[in-house]
């Protein structure tokens, strides 16, 4: 799969998801540093896993505190992940800063755990290509979206519908 990363084309690695197909486990790091574990983190509920390349760049921003927003209109029984390589120290900082307080921000930068098993790693640059996927209590995929280039927005409506239909 390609993907559009600072005006170049860019291979992904691993294969991506597809709506009906089992969610995978993966690790990544808390800004804590301590460990994230998927499937024990959310265990029961409707998750969002909101994939961004960093943080601190525009459309990352937007992605994250868009997501941050929809989680006080939604269910307790969703759980929303926003993942990306930045270092935890990193991501702490920006949360403080923006006042991401609703959804959890972890970091696959130690192992790409998620970022392969998912297909969103960017091979040459090590970071994660944009995308969202919904996955529901019973750790099925049933939303999905690779976006094609770093620039663009996922379709949040979409998302949001996609989260809605499962709560």
């Amino acid at each position: 799969m390609e993907f559009v990363f600072a005006g170049k084309s860019q291979k992904l690695a691993g294969a991506p998801v597809k709506v009906g197909q089992a969610a995978m486990d993966f690790t990544a790091i808390k800004r804590d540093l301590t460990n994230y574990e998927f499937f024990k983190e959310t265990e029961g509920k409707v998750v969002v896993i909101s994939s961004v390349p960093s943080l601190d760049t525009g459309v990352c921003e937007f992605q994250t505190t868009k997501f941050n927003e929809e989680a006080s209109e939604l269910s307790e029984d969703v759980a929303i992940v926003t993942i990306s390589c930045d270092l935890p120290f990193a991501q702490k900082r920006f949360c403080g800063t923006h006042g991401i307080d609703r959804i959890e921000v972890v970091s696959d930068h130690r192992t790409l755990s998620f970022g392969n098993a998912y297909g969103f790693t960017i091979e040459d640059v090590r970071l994660l290509a944009r995308g969202v996927a919904v996955i529901d209590k019973d750790r099925v995929i049933r939303y999905v979206e690779y976006v094609p280039a770093a620039s663009q927005h996922p379709d949040y409506e979409k998302a949001i519908e996609a989260i809605k239909a499962l709560v």
